[in-house]
């Protein structure tokens, strides 16, 4: 990848809770920010999710769009959200957001770089105590090396 697929800028960390819808309007407008998707991209998250549910175990999150609508993606990024105060994911607990916009088949490799740290609960547990936006981006900074 030629970029970086996080920045600092795009971590987040709230000590509120939001809705499911809130949580990943944010993620899109994230990413948007960040030149990697069109305003169309919240509407794919959408559909995305009608069809199927982007929970991913140990409170995670990973809102993305349908393959139909890859024409709203223009390079690939990663928005990152903690919401100390959760959210409800369709009946599930989420404390991390995770926005992901793929070009071609990168996404696979974001995916799994993201799989590897949240598939271990210390991790998880590491990730929910650091105090800062700079601390959570130096934890999940490994996915630029993918």
């Amino acid at each position: 990848m030629a970029r970086d697929v996080l920045t600092l800028g795009q971590v987040r960390i709230h000590s509120g809770s939001a809705t499911r819808e809130e949580a990943m309007k944010e993620a899109a407008d994230i990413l948007e920010a960040a030149g990697a998707v069109t305003p169309a991209y919240f509407d794919a998250m959408q559909q995305r999710e009608m069809t199927v549910s982007t929970y991913m175990g140990n409170e995670l999150a990973i809102p993305h769009g349908t393959n139909e609508t890859k024409d709203a993606i223009l390079a690939s990024a990663l928005s990152v959200v903690r919401y100390d105060g959760g959210v409800d994911w369709g009946g599930e607990p989420v404390t991390f957001v995770i926005g992901i916009a793929g070009k071609g088949d990168e996404h696979l490799e974001i995916l799994s770089q993201i799989a590897l740290v949240f598939s271990d609960e210390d991790e998880v547990a590491v990730l929910k105590g650091v105090a800062s936006p700079e601390k959570l981006f130096a934890v999940l900074s490994a996915v630029n090396e993918s």
